[in-house]
């Protein structure tokens, strides 16, 4: 086992993880049908067996397997998935953008209803999911759709916040999703996410005790393996929530060497992020010094370079 690594400085805002008023997938308690098709089939690159891509998706697919068999409580009346949904998009991402290693996971809390809720991407803004990332895709009905939380897929108008301020700064950064994704590739710990009967969002830490241990138990699991799987380095939790849990879960699995810091979660619902979160969450990626992963490489002339 290596040397401990030493904890990387994390933002100290405090906010209820927030933009995920969850909506999305199937009826409470209830198993998803996992081989439900697409009336109009869409023309797609299926992700290869044994390919990086193929075992994430499986990965993934368990993960939301163990996680739908978990009775909830009266509190939550509606349960979304959209790796199962919204499958066809999600796919399409994870193919165009996981073939290979990753140096750097960007890691969020669970879904939102007006991002990966609609897309099948992580904060997956409809805008920048269609035109700068490209995914295509039909999304079908979640099991149990609240009337207040529809999914529509790419047709979806209503604009995601913290999806639109994180995918414009990494579109900045990066220039284009090939510099993007090179090594760095975006990834929820939780996949599904929890409505109330007003629609109201439940987020994984507040669920119950009994019921957040489980959830907490299976997705820890999961984060490890996409972990081990892609060779990440170093995990960046959008928010607090997501940080506390990379650390935890990649300290018992004894995965020691790989670094944990926090970027400032967009959500408007958090007041920090509504006074220039660009400015700050470039800041933190600045000082943890792994802003350069998220930026083209620099190619020195050879009659620069030293001899």
């Amino acid at each position: 086992m290596g040397p401990k690594n030493k904890k990387l400085k994390r933002s100290n805002e405090k906010m209820p993880e927030e933009n995920q008023l969850h909506a999305a997938d199937g009826s409470y308690g209830s198993e998803m049908d996992m081989n439900c098709k697409s009336i109009n089939d869409v023309q797609e690159i299926p992700a290869e067996d044994g390919s990086i891509a193929k075992q994430v998706l499986d990965i993934e697919k368990k993960q939301c397997e163990e996680l739908l068999k978990i009775n909830y409580g009266k509190g939550v009346c509606y349960i979304y998935n959209p790796i199962d949904y919204a499958h066809e998009i999600h796919e399409d991402f994870v193919t165009k953008f996981c073939s290979g290693g990753k140096k750097l996971l960007l890691l969020g809390m669970n879904p939102g209803p007006w991002g990966m809720g609609q897309t099948g991407v992580p904060f997956g803004h409809v805008g920048y999911a269609r035109d700068w990332l490209g995914v295509k895709g039909n999304v079908l009905k979640p099991v149990k759709e609240h009337p207040k939380r529809p999914i529509t897929g790419l047709e979806c108008s209503r604009n995601e916040v913290s999806g639109d301020r994180l995918w414009s700064l990494l579109k900045e950064l990066s220039g284009s999703p090939e510099v993007l994704f090179s090594q760095v590739f975006l990834h929820n710990y939780c996949p599904i996410f929890f409505l109330k009967d007003s629609a109201k969002n439940v987020t994984p830490p507040e669920l119950k005790v009994k019921e957040r241990a489980n959830l907490e138990a299976i997705c820890d699991k999961a984060l490890v393996e996409v972990v081990q799987l892609l060779g990440v380095e170093h995990v960046v939790g959008v928010g607090n929530y997501a940080a506390d849990r990379a650390q935890a879960g990649l300290l018992k699995a004894g995965l020691e060497t790989v670094k944990v810091s926090t970027l400032m979660h967009p959500s408007p619902v958090n007041p920090a992020a509504n006074k220039g979160w660009k400015e700050i969450a470039t800041k933190q990626l600045t000082e943890n010094g792994i802003i350069h992963y998220f930026k083209p490489k620099t190619i020195i002339p050879d009659n620069e370079k030293c001899s």
